[in-house]
């Protein structure tokens, strides 16, 4: 689609390294999956997140 090959992830790679440094690198991977990770938790039961984090099934008594 884009075109992106190792080339290319290379340069994309020392210039993340020339701007944010080699001490950020691993506090910015770590966002990154950890956003990934929130990402696709979200996405696997969106009725879950809609109704403020209730389980889906809570037994069928209704609330009081």
């Amino acid at each position: 689609m884009f075109g992106f090959g190792l080339p290319e992830l290379m340069i994309v790679m020392v210039i993340l390294l020339v701007v944010f440094g080699p001490a950020k690198l691993p506090q910015l991977g770590s966002a990154l999956g950890g956003a990934i990770k929130n990402f696709k938790k979200g996405a696997e039961d969106p009725m879950v997140i809609a109704e403020g984090g209730k389980a889906k099934d809570d037994g069928g008594s209704p609330a009081p």
